[in-house]
């Protein structure tokens, strides 16, 4: 993939993230989607920076691999606790969203400790380290919870069509993203080809998704019970 072509994807994806808060504030929904939106805005100001320090220093620059998994880092907090808010209007009728928060603050800092505890014996900059596996770990739980969350959609047999759409595109966010960080632990030259091919045409889709949901699909949008039960699990 060519650079220029690289540089249109990654400024699309720019794009669709702004786009998603954009349909989100004409849909009134932007505090409901509180930290999907945060994210989503946090990405546009992410992915400037990036630029700015990619076309100055170079992708193989220790400034920008330094930034990039920080930002990663950040970013994927912020995303892990919007998981936990779709857990929240899942089961919002359990009335358990304080339990949900709990268990979500408590699940992020026994992630954050097993990764430091795993970087700690290690002989090389251990903040680096520890954003990346970070990172990696919270993609790995992020995972394992959203199809734990779409296991209890499908036990309670929740239909509401644009939660169902946002907690899909997670799921496939949360795979690509983990099978990246695989990837990268197995063949460590994959990071250029990750970062440079591979991460920008992925980040289109989850905007896209969410984008389109939060756009066209109508608040009072349910799916049936049978076309729930169809979807591919």
């Amino acid at each position: 993939m060519s650079g220029s072509v690289s540089y249109v994807i990654l400024f699309l994806g720019t794009f669709l993230e702004a786009l998603v808060v954009v349909c989100a504030v004409r849909r009134k929904i932007l505090k409901r989607y509180f930290f999907l939106n945060l994210y989503m805005l946090l990405c546009v100001c992410v992915t400037l920076g990036r630029y700015r320090i990619l076309s100055q220093e170079g992708l193989t620059s220790l400034t920008y691999r330094y930034f990039y998994f920080y930002s990663d880092a950040v970013l994927t907090i912020v995303l892990f606790f919007g998981l936990a808010s779709l857990y929240a209007y899942v089961l919002e009728e359990l009335k358990v969203e304080r339990y949900v928060r709990l268990g979500a603050i408590v699940l992020l800092v026994g992630t954050a400790w097993f990764s430091y505890s795993v970087v700690s014996q290690s002989s090389h900059r251990i903040l680096t380290y520890f954003a990346f596996e970070l990172s990696q770990n919270l993609y790995f739980v992020g995972l394992v919870l959203t199809y734990a969350l779409w296991a209890t959609i499908l036990k309670m047999r929740e239909s509401r069509t644009l939660l169902v759409q946002l907690v899909l595109s997670l799921g496939v966010y949360f795979s690509a993203g983990a099978a990246g960080y695989a990837l990268t632990n197995l063949y460590p030259n994959l990071y250029t080809a990750s970062v440079v091919r591979i991460e920008p045409i992925m980040g289109c889709l989850l905007p896209l998704s969410w984008a389109y949901a939060f756009w066209r699909v109508p608040d009072d949008a349910r799916l049936s019970p049978a076309r729930l039960a169809a979807v591919p699990r």
